[in-house]
């Protein structure tokens, strides 16, 4: 049994960018943050990211998703097993296919094999049962931007930019207790997937790194025009991607014109979600790796009627936000707690997802 009161909860996230797997402490509660423990990094090698590209779009018993599933929980077990003891962990997998008005959502890795490699209680599968009752199955973090909005103290709407592989967004009302009657949350465009796709295709690099070949290019409008059409972006939240985003047009541009045009692509995917806010916020504050590409940065801030800062402004780890929210909702979902709702995935009611395992000896 769980102790009452604040966990100790280890959360950790491999993301839709395929680079790795953060892990982070919370303390918490799954209502409020009490505080923010140790945090780590595990970089998939090259033949790593291999087998897990190479699995996009699998579902389970394809002997591809096997292997990506080993790579997932291999890099897992090394990574939080370096962790002093935790009462919980929130174990995210990696998604391979994401289809919620088809055949449902599939992250690999078992949180049932991670329990028994680490001896702690783990919580995982967060998608499928939100899929199941008729949502999106993401985006997944909003509580847990709700719970950061009140830990940092705004005192109005607010709202929390993830720029991963995908891009999502989160408005909240702190002002209001139950995050279930205070956030609208959905993906609103692509994210760092698309430019590193290129890097990695054109270059054979991971990323531009700090959007430094991008900020040579231009813009080719008439592309970017083009884009914003995409009838996606009208579409009332919730909603949600896989990897395959819309994607602005690049063929046949030079590599630095092409990072230039998908970065204003995302841009203005941020820009647009702004027309489904229930009011303007105050602030946008902007998690993920793609806070790090100050040419991207740029082009968000112009595009936003409000102030636009990395959440590290904030005092927060915007490398750790996602791993950190899965230990907040591994936390909820022991508590009975829900982790999504109407406004955030489009499930017919609030609902916990998750399934908790025990490691063998707690079995009992």
């Amino acid at each position: 049994m769980l102790k009452r009161g604040m966990l100790r909860v280890l959360g950790a996230m491999s993301g839709t960018s395929l680079d790795g797997v953060d892990a982070a402490v919370l303390v918490t509660d799954g209502v409020e943050i009490a505080g923010f423990g140790e945090t780590a990094y595990r970089p998939y090698s090259a033949d790593e990211r291999a087998v897990l590209r190479a699995a996009l779009g699998a579902w389970p018993g394809e002997a591809r998703a096997e292997a990506a599933a080993e790579v997932v929980e291999t890099a897992h077990a090394e990574l939080l097993s370096r962790f002093d003891p935790v009462d919980l962990v929130g174990f995210h997998g990696q998604t391979l296919a994401h289809d919620p008005q088809g055949r449902g959502t599939h992250q690999a890795g078992s949180g049932q094999v991670m329990a028994e490699v680490l001896g702690w209680p783990v919580v995982w599968d967060f998608r499928a049962s939100d899929v199941q009752l008729g949502g999106q199955g993401a985006p997944l973090v909003p509580f847990y931007h709700h719970a950061l909005a009140r830990h940092i103290g705004a005192e109005g709407p607010v709202a929390f930019l993830n720029i991963g592989g995908v891009a999502n967004v989160t408005w909240t009302d702190p002002r209001i207790p139950a995050p279930e009657h205070a956030c609208l949350a959905f993906d609103c465009g692509p994210g760092n997937a698309l430019m590193d796709d290129l890097m990695q295709a054109r270059r054979g690099q991971m990323q531009d790194a700090g959007g430094a070949l991008a900020a040579t290019g231009q813009v080719q409008q008439d592309r970017l025009r083009d884009f914003r059409q995409h009838s996606y972006f009208r579409r009332i939240p919730p909603k949600s991607l896989d990897r395959a985003a819309p994607t602005p047009d690049i063929e046949g541009l030079s590599d630095a014109d092409a990072l230039a045009t998908l970065a204003a692509g995302i841009a203005a995917g941020v820009s647009l979600a702004f027309e489904h806010f229930p009011a303007p916020p105050g602030q946008l504050w902007v998690c993920g790796g793609g806070r790090h590409n100050g040419t991207l940065m740029r082009m968000i801030a112009a595009g936003c009627d409000c102030s636009v800062a990395a959440v590290d402004e904030a005092g927060l780890d915007g490398d750790m936000i996602e791993a950190q929210a899965f230990a907040f909702l591994a936390a909820r979902v022991a508590r009975g707690l829900p982790t999504t709702c109407a406004r955030t995935t489009g499930v017919a009611a609030a609902v916990g997802g998750g399934i908790l395992s025990q490691p063998p000896d707690q079995t009992h």
